[in-house]
């Protein structure tokens, strides 16, 4: 599964050298237990939507879902009771407005995304502006009192743009931009190559479990041989070089985080693996690479991409706060959102983004890649709901984590801030 494109003479045939360093040391974060309180309580899920989910910047989607001047979609935000449309002016420019008629509160779009000129509400048919928000008819105005009519456009929600990824904040006045919300983080990942925009594999799944659990499930490596034997161990793990797949590097950047994830340079599929010996590519990433040498180059030779460029690497896992990743190997990226439904529910959508299908192979290839997820998926599934009955059982009041589990408690400390601090600035220190 290794990303390795051409060791040098001096890689060579040379062993890997597990990094010692404390990861959680250089984050400058304790060592102790940590609590199981963020996972299990119901009132400490009211402290995270209200001061979590209302005043951070949060996913919507992806540029290439608005292709064109007045292109929409919508997106659903159960935790803030929300239906957001989200459109693209002839200006260029991307907006958010609430999915919410001004007449009588019903929600105006039903359909996932599309293209028009204005978005009608079916109840009364008051029809908007895609681009704008503004209200532009109302049947039998006349018979209305004292009807303002620029007062009663769609409710504009803020909305900027990173690197083609959409972004909204429900604070009618964010406190701070989207820029100084990614901090480090937008600055370090700004500039990397984005491939493979053309559509998308998106897989979904609810879980009954809280939504941390199922973020830490990605966030973390150690698991893999024990949970993973026959899906991924055998490309992220090595019997003797990494035994227990520690990662290559682990790094927090301001409020996000994230590690690089190690690949096992020996591995190829196995005699019974039939399918994945056809589709297999060691010289651009395995399973997780694509066909394009040219691609991982301009990929793995960004700065950030593989920090420490070790020879052995496999992908990259990076955690944008609250709730959302975006991931990277030599085969393109793919992202996570998890989407907190209740304090022990959660609806998770992966996204792995592919290129147009050229041939036979390459599509038994992307078929392949999607069911290899699925497998894995499955797996976390039916752990994190068990921890999550472990957890409200109330057996044990703290979790014990060791040092290739820093992200989790990076999450942790940072959620910590963010439930306690009065201002976002504060939550940000």
């Amino acid at each position: 599964m290794s990303a390795v494109l051409q060791e040098s003479p001096a890689q060579a045939g040379k062993k890997h050298e597990i990094d010692e360093n404390s990861f959680t040391l250089a984050a400058g974060l304790g060592t102790g237990p940590v609590p199981i309180e963020p996972y299990a309580s119901p009132a400490y899920f009211e402290k995270e939507r209200e001061r979590v989910f209302r005043r951070a910047w949060l996913y919507a989607g992806r540029m290439e879902q608005l292709p064109e001047a007045n292109s929409f979609f919508v997106k659903d935000y159960e935790i803030n009771k929300a239906s957001l449309v989200i459109s693209r002016g002839k200006d260029g420019r991307v907006r958010a407005f609430h999915n919410v008629c001004s007449h009588r509160g019903n929600l105006v779009v039903n359909q996932s995304c599309g293209v028009a000129e204005r978005l009608t509400c079916r109840y009364h048919n008051w029809a908007y502006r895609t681009e704008t928000g503004e209200l532009m008819g109302v049947p039998d105005l006349k018979h209305f009192f004292d009807f303002d009519k620029k007062s009663c456009g769609l409710t504009p929600v803020a909305c900027d743009v990173w690197e083609g990824f959409i972004f909204v904040n429900f604070q009618k006045k964010p406190e701070v931009s989207l820029l100084e919300f990614l901090g480090p983080f937008g600055k370090t990942y700004a500039g990397i190559p984005f491939f493979n925009l053309d559509e998308t594999i998106v897989i979904q799944a609810d879980f009954k479990a809280n939504w941390k659990l199922i973020a830490d499930a990605f966030a973390e490596p150690y698991h893999v041989p024990a949970l993973h034997p026959a899906t991924l161990a055998p490309g992220f793990a090595h019997p003797e070089e990494n035994r227990y797949a520690r990662p290559l590097s682990a790094r927090a950047h301001g409020i996000h985080r994230h590690f690089s994830a190690y690949g096992n340079p020996q591995y190829v599929p196995s005699e019974t693996s039939k399918v994945e010996r056809l589709v297999y590519v060691q010289e651009t990433g395995g399973v997780l690479g694509g066909d394009s040498a040219e691609n991982a180059r301009a990929l793995t030779a960004h700065p950030a991409i593989n920090p420490t460029k070790n020879p052995n690497w496999s992908a990259d896992v990076t955690w944008i706060f609250p709730n959302f990743n975006i991931d990277y190997s030599t085969g393109g990226f793919w992202t996570h959102e998890f989407w907190p439904v209740e304090y022990n529910r959660t609806r998770w959508t992966l996204k792995i983004f592919i290129p147009k299908t050229m041939n036979l192979r390459h599509r038994l290839q992307l078929e392949h890649y999607a069911c290899r997820w699925s497998e894995v998926v499955l797996e976390d599934v039916t752990n994190c709901e068990r921890i999550q009955r472990g957890m409200e059982s109330g057996a044990k009041t703290h979790m014990i984590l060791q040092d290739a589990e820093m992200l989790i408690r990076h999450n942790l400390h940072v959620l910590d801030k963010w439930v306690n601090a009065d201002t976002v600035a504060e939550a940000l220190q």
